[in-house]
């Protein structure tokens, strides 16, 4: 038993309950580890002591997860996970040909995929794993080889390397409201938590704007620029995610005014020591298509 201070369980606590949780037997997750189903019993039942909660219903003939093993099984997985990949990079196992890329939603939608074909040209070996949280960026960071993150200056760190500056704007699908656009009828889209808003839009040109309660919001600039490509409204934009929609004609500029964004994208490189050949190669490629401003 660790001593009370300690804020870790051992290992093999921690692989006896994963492979239970997974298999959801005792048996098959001792045949898996090498142990007898006592050890592995016995594994679980020191980890639920540990943690002061029980981590599974135990039945005559089958075995569940309580709620409380339910909720700490992703963590010890992702826990794991991160381990592996880890493990990879530092020997080489993959031989450094995959990238995990932690990046915002709608850079990876509207920027980066119609561009993946220019990566993959490039660098055929090239394993690309693009992960893309809406809110917390923080929570996986880590686990991220490089991440492009969606922010204001003063919230990244010394290492983020700006990508973009952009001015935002509304934008629409041709033809909406007859091509006629009329911002007082209009259907209003915008994406939450974003300082280049309609209020911030007309603020800009010294005009009132008593519509804040009549915008509809999304969690992602896809969802809202979606359903502007589709005539659902005019939605606020930005340069970076706008202008291959505007070049192929499937958006228009709304408003030819546009205003600073606050917020840009921030390239958050690898430390040095965690470069790999797959990082090397998409920062080399990166910086090709997006230079640093």
């Amino acid at each position: 038993m660790p001593p009370p201070s300690s804020s870790l369980p051992p290992l093999t606590w921690l692989r006896a309950f994963e492979a239970s949780a997974r298999h959801l037997s005792f048996t098959r997750a001792a045949a898996e580890l090498n142990l007898t189903q006592p050890a592995i019993s016995q594994h679980v039942r020191s980890l639920e002591n540990f943690l002061g909660r029980e981590l599974f219903i135990r039945k005559t003939r089958a075995l569940e997860l309580s709620e409380a093993g339910a909720n700490y099984m992703p963590i010890v997985r992702e826990a794991f996970d991160l381990i592996a990949a880890g493990t990879r990079a530092f020997t080489g196992g993959d031989q450094g040909r995959h990238l995990v890329l932690q990046c915002n939603m709608a850079f990876s939608v509207f920027w980066l995929s119609p561009r993946l074909p220019r990566l993959y040209a490039r660098f055929p070996w090239l394993v690309l794993n693009i992960v893309t949280p809406i809110w917390d960026p923080e929570r996986h960071a880590a686990s991220a080889g490089t991440e492009i993150r969606f922010g204001r200056p003063n919230d990244m760190s010394a290492a983020a390397v700006r990508l973009t500056r952009d001015r935002f704007y509304p934008v629409c699908a041709p033809g909406y409201q007859g091509g006629a656009v009329d911002f007082s009828t209009a259907t209003l889209l915008d994406c939450a938590g974003v300082t280049g808003s309609w209020g911030a839009w007309f603020k800009s040109q010294d005009r009132a704007f008593d519509r804040n309660h009549e915008i509809n919001l999304a969690s992602t600039y896809v969802i809202a620029m979606t359903a502007a490509v589709n005539g659902a409204g005019i939605s606020m934009s930005h340069d970076t995610l706008a202008g291959g929609l505007l070049e192929s004609g499937q958006l228009i500029r709304a408003s030819d005014h546009s205003a600073e964004q606050l917020e840009s994208y921030f390239l958050m490189p690898p430390p040095s020591h965690a470069s790999t050949p797959a990082s090397r190669a998409f920062l080399e490629w990166l910086e090709g298509e997006l230079p640093p401003v």
